[in-house]
């Protein structure tokens, strides 16, 4: 994350050559290459810059770049550039390997050889995992007995690993312990897609950067804190993943309590990497654990069944997906209460909430800030004044709402709710994006304030460790349990409503 000033352009990020494991794949073709595009359209990429893909597939050069030339020109629509896409194009090669031979790292390894003397590029290497977990470690393993991550005074190394980081602590500690046999902390880059969105990173903007935020942002003012991940599509393709996953694995460790994380932290000295990184873990350490008691009142879990979309789709339930077992158990909703226990946040609850099949698509951060005292308005026909409410939008429509009372024009004392709203599109406009760019960039710039460190991946796993546990011991006896097209499971609602809260309402429910 480059930190510039208003007069300063982003320079492009050094030479390198970027190696990316599963070239043939879906993530490949829908988020890696559309951000090189978009990259290299804004200047981002240096003279120097190469890609090689490695996969099975035997494909020419010229037949791999034809993979992602319709879909870029379909992504971009009327926006897609021919001459971008032809200097991207000349860019791109094609390493043709099993990824756990070590044939393939040898054929790879005079393949980058070329490139770099092709491309008068140095010799930098970025490798990028866009595999399956399960070769995270082969993969690895084999790149350092073939000398291709070691790193030496002519050029660096780093990986760039997609998640899940584990599927539990115990795999999450394995996971790290194997990678630290042979890459150093410095050279990992654990990626996730949701600390790319602009928005993610303006909450340190915001808060930080403005006088009026950072003094109110603490128990003293705020009531509680509601995070939300809300999908209305369903599981698709992915059944037979999801139901090794389920909603709690596949984000609530991964994406939810990192974009607590950056909500809750204490300011860090500089947005040096380490300082952020720091104070991230030291807040996410500071989260109360639950026990196996709390597990049963403050985590909820559910399961879509068949419903109506908004739209007036009529939907399946979870259990008639493909891949999925017709008696599953597997969770596509969950909803946590944490607390933090240190000074700041102390009896503040945090909320977090994620689901599939839901009636809206949206990421948001709701700040519910406490009631002021209605002493002056107890003579006047307001019967009561509502909590302010800062809403940050991390997508689709990335901005932040603020929601306050005004009095309504007349001659008696009566009290509106009025909404301030900062859209980044209105403001800086909407360049296409898929949320890599920055991150990828970030990267090449040896930059992992946006990346998860070591220690992030096993706190997070540590904390929703028992609700796994309760939730494995005790199968749920009423899936499905929220209709496709709702908000959830009624206990998530209950959730709130015990503490005396509820969930910030939509506008598109």
């Amino acid at each position: 994350m480059q930190h510039l000033d208003d007069n300063t352009q982003a320079q492009p990020a050094p030479p390198c050559i970027m190696v990316i494991f599963g070239a043939g794949g879906d993530l490949t073709r829908r988020k890696l290459i559309p951000s090189l595009y978009h990259l290299m359209r804004e200047g981002l990429l240096a003279d120097g810059f190469a890609v090689v893909g490695v996969d099975r597939l035997e494909l020419s050069d010229e037949a791999f770049r034809e993979l992602f030339e319709q879909t870029l020109r379909d992504y971009q629509a009327a926006e897609f550039d021919p001459e971008v896409w032809r200097r991207l194009a000349e860019r791109l090669h094609y390493s043709q390997g099993d990824f756990k031979d070590p044939a393939a790292y040898q054929a790879l390894r005079q393949r980058l050889q070329h490139c770099t003397q092709a491309h008068a590029s140095a010799a930098n290497y970025l490798f990028y995992m866009a595999t399956p977990p399960s070769l995270f470690s082969q993969i690895i393993r084999l790149l350092a007995e073939a000398e291709l991550s070691l790193e030496r005074e002519q050029g660096w190394r780093r990986v760039i690993i997609e998640k899940p980081f584990g599927k539990d602590l115990d795999s999450a500690i394995a996971l790290n312990r194997e990678l630290h046999q042979y890459l150093d902390e410095a050279q990992i880059f654990r990626i996730d897609h949701y600390l790319g969105k602009e928005t993610v990173q303006n909450i340190m903007a915001f808060r930080f950067a403005n006088g009026f935020t950072e003094p109110t942002w603490s128990h003293q003012f705020i009531e509680h804190v509601q995070i939300t991940v809300a999908e209305s599509v369903g599981v698709e393709h992915r059944g037979t993943y999801y139901e090794e996953a389920g909603a709690l694995r596949d984000m609530i460790p991964n994406h939810l309590l990192v974009l607590l994380g950056f909500v809750a932290m204490e300011p860090p000295n500089s947005f040096d990497a380490c300082n952020v990184r720091d104070e991230v873990n030291k807040v996410l350490r500071a989260v109360q654990p639950l026990s196996p008691e709390d597990v049963l009142t403050r985590a909820v879990r559910g399961q879509y069944g068949e419903g109506l979309m908004p739209n007036g789709e009529k939907v399946a339930g979870y259990r008639g997906s493909p891949g999925v077992d017709a008696q599953s158990r597997t969770e596509t909703y969950a909803a946590i209460r944490f607390m933090i226990d240190n000074w700041r946040w102390a009896d503040v609850p945090f909320y977090l909430r994620t689901g599939k099949r839901l009636a809206g698509q949206f990421t948001e951060i709701v700040i519910q800030y406490r009631h002021v005292p209605f002493q002056l308005f107890r003579n006047t026909p307001v019967e009561q004044v509502q909590a302010n409410q800062l809403v940050i939008r991390v997508q689709p429509d990335e901005g932040i709402q603020l929601s306050f009372s005004a009095k309504i024009p007349g001659p008696v004392m009566r009290l509106g709710r009025v909404n301030m709203d900062f859209c980044y599109a209105d403001y800086f406009g909407n360049a296409p994006t898929t949320g890599y760019e920055t991150l990828i960039y970030d990267a090449m710039n040896g930059d992992a304030t946006l990346f998860k460190h070591a220690d992030t991946v096993e706190v997070g796993w540590e904390l929703v460790a028992p609700v796994l546990d309760v939730w494995s011991a005790l199968p749920p006896r009423d899936f499905p349990n929220y209709r496709a097209g709702s908000w959830g499971p009624a206990a998530a609602g209950e959730l709130l409503r015990r503490d005396g809260f509820r969930w910030r309402h939509i506008d598109s429910a």
